[in-house]
């Protein structure tokens, strides 16, 4: 069996999460943990090149989104845990998921990544490979729609 390189171990503890909440918000939690697997096999066959890569989150994200067709794209059901990593109680969960899963893919990734995990906009904006401030386009236009979903006022 072949030894994993230390470099990887530490890359894959790193990427591992954020890439699995990344897809899960994406795609559901089936398909999400689904293509997380297969871009992280993806990583290990192809590490030598990979490890010289800027961006390799970015990447990997890509080629997760390549990997959902083989899956059939976003999970049909499980609306409800497109929120993988975050403790919501079950009456904010029946309010929020529908909200969330109302929002566009790019939409739903930024504000669970920026506000439901903490990520930064700059973080948020390497893992798609866009600009920070599309990052903030897509929250702002994100939160105007879950407010006047779930009729909330800003306080």
């Amino acid at each position: 069996m072949a030894r994993i390189q230390p470099s990887f171990e530490a890359f894959f503890g790193d990427v591992e999460p954020r890439l699995r909440h990344a897809l899960v918000a994406r795609y559901g939690p089936s398909t999400g943990r689904a293509v997380t697997v297969d871009a992280l096999s993806y990583a290990w066959e192809h590490w030598d090149r990979l490890s010289s890569m800027d961006n390799p989150v970015g990447y990997l994200y890509r080629v997760g989104q390549s990997a959902s067709r083989r899956y059939g794209g976003a999970d049909a059901t499980g609306a409800d845990q497109m929120i993988d990593g975050i403790h919501i109680d079950e009456y904010t969960a029946t309010e929020l998921a529908p909200a969330l899963a109302a929002l566009s893919d790019k939409q739903r990734v930024t504000v669970v990544l920026v506000h439901g995990l903490g990520w930064t906009h700059s973080e948020t904006a390497d893992l798609l490979a866009v600009s920070t401030s599309t990052v903030q386009t897509h929250i702002e236009r994100a939160l105007a729609a879950l407010r006047r979903t779930l009729e909330v006022s800003d306080v």
